[in-house]
């Protein structure tokens, strides 16, 4: 039996970008989720009707409110602006971004250089990406101009223009950008993996608990783990409070978390997902342990463990891969 992947033991790696952008002080460093807020052009966007602070604390918070997903958006950006460094365009043209400047990006980001004549591309700078992937680029361009104030920056007759050069090459290169399909989590990767663990141990516990949850469960992975351990957000993340254990018309076991902030629910609706018992792998035994070898509080996060001084920690999801 085999359920959907979700990111973790054996899962493909993403591409790391190996290009660097030009420091630059209208980029200032930060995490990739705040370059969509933080990253700005030269020209000032044009001002509101009503130049007052409430208004624009209000906008503020509106905006930073209206995505769930900002790193996301923030490497499209990135990518954006790294296209904009090698190709010297004049920072005048960044924001708001002219068509022109976006459908050559749009091709650069797609194009394979094996495609191109080596006497023209010999001295150019590639890495490309899946059509697809270049789309969503141009999503996060589009979301980066209206978050700094500025309108979308295509029109939808300019993004047809876009689509039908993205098409083209598509169809010149074929799926040579893909990246390969990520293995799925079987069975035998799970018996493999608890065959090394210790279930008396809070950190392996926790590893325990949260990959059957995930499993079992079909989540995401970053549904039951944190990015960093100053992350955690009772309102984002499952706590211990979200678990709950009951039984069914037929008398037998069941478990279900409520998921604050799934990226499928819409914004403020909790999401449901329920467990029910396994033979040999069973997500409601390693919640139940879990519970006992790393007793927390309701509103400590549902998948956490306790160091040598005794604190509780959220699972990091780097951690849980490594």
């Amino acid at each position: 039996m085999v359920a959907p992947a979700f990111q973790i033991y054996g899962a493909a790696q993403p591409r790391k970008s190996l290009l660097q952008l030009k420091p630059s002080p209208l980029r200032p460093h930060c995490p990739t989720d705040q370059h969509i807020f933080l990253w700005r052009g030269i020209h000032n966007p044009p001002a509101s009707a009503i130049d007052h602070p409430l208004i624009r604390y209000i906008h503020g918070l509106a905006s930073r409110s209206s995505l769930k997903d900002t790193a996301s958006y923030g490497s499209g950006i990135r990518k954006f602006h790294l296209f904009c460094d090698i190709f010297t365009i004049p920072e005048s043209l960044w924001l708001p971004a002219p068509f022109k400047v976006l459908h050559l990006f749009a091709l650069w980001a797609t194009t394979e250089p094996d495609f191109v004549d080596l006497e023209i591309c010999a001295a150019a700078v590639f890495e490309p990406v899946s059509v697809d992937t270049v789309r969503s680029y141009l999503s996060a361009v589009r979301a980066w101009h209206i978050a700094q104030g500025w309108l979308p920056p295509l029109s939808d007759e300019q993004l047809d223009q876009i689509h039908w050069s993205l098409c083209g090459l598509q169809h010149m290169q074929g799926s040579s950008c893909k990246h390969p399909i990520r293995p799925p989590i079987t069975i035998e990767m799970l018996h493999a993996l608890r065959a090394i663990l210790n279930l008396s141990d809070p950190f392996d516990t926790c590893i325990w608990a949260m990959t059957l949850c995930a499993f079992w469960g079909m989540m995401r992975f970053g549904e039951v783990s944190v990015k960093t351990r100053s992350t955690f957000n009772g309102g984002k993340h499952l706590k211990r409070r979200d678990a709950f254990f009951d039984f069914d018309r037929n008398n037998k076991p069941y478990a279900h978390l409520d998921l604050p902030d799934a990226k499928t629910a819409q914004r403020g609706e909790i999401q449901h997902v329920f467990l029910v018992a396994q033979e040999g792998l069973c997500p409601l035994e390693a919640l139940d342990n879990l519970k006992r070898v790393v007793p927390a509080g309701p509103d400590d996060p549902l998948f956490s463990w306790r160091d040598n001084q005794g604190n509780i920690r959220p699972m990091v999801k780097s951690a849980a891969i490594d």
